[in-house]
């Protein structure tokens, strides 16, 4: 069985709405035509109070409303949501609750982190780690160069047209959801929202992202309760030390043959003979590995 029907849901790089076709020349003044990526505003609502407005590609507008939500700590876990409504033509998605959520009183406290535009976090975000209860799954390196292999491989914005950033949640070696979008932030909300939406238990299950593993990547990983992180890109100093606090396994510049795990390291099993582990072929790169090798 071809491993791309493991996936529950992939990106459709052929949906013209998510990317379109422009001319223009080249270094030698050649004609030549690409791709490139749509970007539309997304404003979202929680039942009557308009909260943001997001710049997307705009497929799974729900996943992104409630994810967002969800990662923001806006909205609880555990707080019934009786409707998603979604207008595509005003760009407006509004998430209902049964009642008023107490949100409010956590827009008294916001931290602003290094994410892309939309970079909050409401309430106190040490909590979040602090209270951290991820369990303590082992994960085996032939699962981290088997799933990278899939990923690169997997038909992707990314290699139709570029300028844009992916999240995969998998489950051992296998990618089971790939969400991609214009901000990195963007595609973890979309997988936060479809794992609530349709309960998906977290504990067996390792987070894939293109993007840098800063302090907000850690948070809504660990707010997501998923007990692994991997990253194609490097770390920051503060991402580190959360994901140390948090119990996180944390694992970056996962390229190729090569990892650098800096939090949970007692967790890998090194079952992987390296000879049999392929190198990246120019084609499937990410613009983090180019700029890294170059």
């Amino acid at each position: 069985m071809n491993f791309l029907d493991d996936y529950w849901l992939r990106p459709d790089p052929s949906d013209p709405r998510l990317s379109i076709p422009v001319q223009g020349r080249n270094e030698t003044g050649e004609v030549v035509e690409t791709r490139v990526t749509m970007e539309r505003a997304l404003t979202l609502f929680l039942n009557s109070r308009e909260i943001v407005t997001m710049m997307t590609i705009g497929d799974h507008p729900e996943y992104l409303a409630l994810g967002y939500l969800l990662n923001q700590n806006m909205l609880a876990p555990e707080t019934p949501v009786t409707g998603i409504d979604y207008d595509e033509d005003l760009g407006v998605v509004v998430v209902r609750t049964p009642a008023r959520t107490d949100f409010e009183e956590k827009l008294k406290k916001r931290t602003q982190t290094s994410g892309c535009a939309q970079g909050t976090i409401f309430g106190d975000l040490m909590d979040v780690i602090e209270n951290a209860r991820l369990p303590a799954t082992p994960l085996r390196t032939s699962w981290l160069y088997a799933l990278s292999h899939k990923i690169n491989q997997t038909p992707s914005l990314y290699l139709e047209s570029g300028a844009i950033h992916g999240s995969v949640l998998a489950r051992e070696d296998r990618p089971l959801v790939y969400m991609e979008d214009v901000g990195r932030h963007n595609a973890v909300d979309k997988i936060a929202g479809y794992m609530q939406r349709h309960d998906v238990p977290a504990a067996d299950k390792i987070f894939y992202t293109t993007g840098r593993l800063t302090s907000e990547m850690v948070i809504k990983t660990v707010r997501m309760g998923i007990p692994a992180l991997v990253s194609r890109s490097g770390f920051t100093a503060w991402g580190v030390e959360l994901a140390r606090k948090a119990g996180l396994t944390l694992i970056g510049r996962a390229r190729g043959k090569r990892f650098v795990v800096l939090s949970g390291e007692d967790r890998l099993i090194y079952d992987q003979d390296l000879a049999y582990v392929e190198e990246e072929s120019a084609k499937h790169r990410r613009k983090s590995a180019l700029a890294e090798d170059a």
